[in-house]
């Protein structure tokens, strides 16, 4: 059964640490090379509400720390700007700096070709068969997806899958932003199809999803922002998406990518076989929609 804790305070650092204090991380990072991978897509002077916040960041690289990695990297990929622009505009960078991380822009080269898998019972398997990224992420012992609770126009939600999947093709590689194609991909025919198999090629060790803040209306960029307060944790990341769609009012096969991650036995796919230590899904989605819409709301959770 999949553990997921899920949590809420509007001091946000205290929100992670009783998040993570409900998981076992000593087996994950001691000793350790340590790799936490924040939402960093975009971000300007006036506008950086769809990015990790810095002390989001602060908080989670604090908490790992007192485990002792042997290496701890904050690795980034903007999608559609320069990673080290984004880190520094956000406050990520200065915060990276502070703890004594290491930056890593795995969107630079080199590049080294991996190949992906897509279900064996397709008729058509997913047009992006192979994927170019800095052969860096290959090294990483313990992936930590540090994600913003969003909506996305194309992908439905972006959290912890998303974040990984459309942040490792190097953008060097295939161009800024991806979109433009510099080099010829096939990332957006069949992004949910695509972000699956990059689940299963580069698993997640270690999801921690933040609606700090949370972005509704419309995302990844130009939604609206509310701060929630809410934290939501797992070592299975298939499941912590799962949790955080719903919350965003969505099933699991409202989410195709969710519903394809699922069918390749990648996590958890149903809430009724979780386990919540800490605030329960009725709990979490009460406490969600009065944040986000000021009205608690008590829809179907099963």
């Amino acid at each position: 059964m999949a553990t997921v804790v899920i949590t809420q305070n509007d001091n946000i650092e205290q929100a992670i640490r009783e998040a993570l204090g409900s998981i076992d991380l000593e087996p994950l990072v001691r000793g350790k090379l340590v790799a936490v991978k924040p939402n960093d897509t975009w971000a300007s002077q006036q506008d950086t509400t769809g990015v990790t916040q810095p002390d989001t960041l602060r908080a989670v690289l604090r908490y790992i720390k007192q485990f002792n990695p042997r290496e701890l990297v904050v690795t980034g990929g903007a999608g559609a700007a320069e990673t080290d622009d984004v880190f520094r505009i956000s406050g990520m960078m200065e915060v990276v700096e502070q703890e004594g991380a290491t930056f890593f822009d795995h969107n630079r080269p080199p590049f080294t070709q991996v190949k992906l898998e897509y279900p064996p019972d397709r008729e058509v398997s997913g047009p992006q068969q192979t994927v170019m990224v800095n052969p860096r992420v290959l090294e990483y012992e313990t992936l930590i997806a540090l994600n913003q609770l969003k909506l996305h126009e194309t992908a439905t939600v972006t959290l912890a899958l998303k974040n990984i999947a459309m942040s490792y093709p190097a953008a060097d590689y295939y161009g800024h932003p991806r979109a433009s194609e510099k080099r010829e991909h096939h990332f957006f025919e069949d992004m949910h199809s695509f972000i699956a198999a990059m689940a299963k090629r580069f698993p997640i060790d270690l999801a921690i999803t933040v609606g700090h803040p949370a972005m509704i209306g419309t995302g990844p960029l130009g939604g609206y922002p509310v701060e929630t307060g809410m934290v939501i944790a797992s070592t299975d990341a298939l499941a912590a998406d799962v949790v955080g769609a719903k919350l965003l009012g969505f099933g699991t096969q409202a989410v195709r990518h969710l519903w394809e991650a699922g069918r390749m036995g990648l996590g958890e796919t149903s809430l009724m076989k979780m386990q919540f230590p800490a605030l329960n899904m009725q709990q979490a989605i009460e406490r969600f929609t009065e944040k986000a819409y000021g009205k608690r709301l008590t829809f179907q959770h099963a």
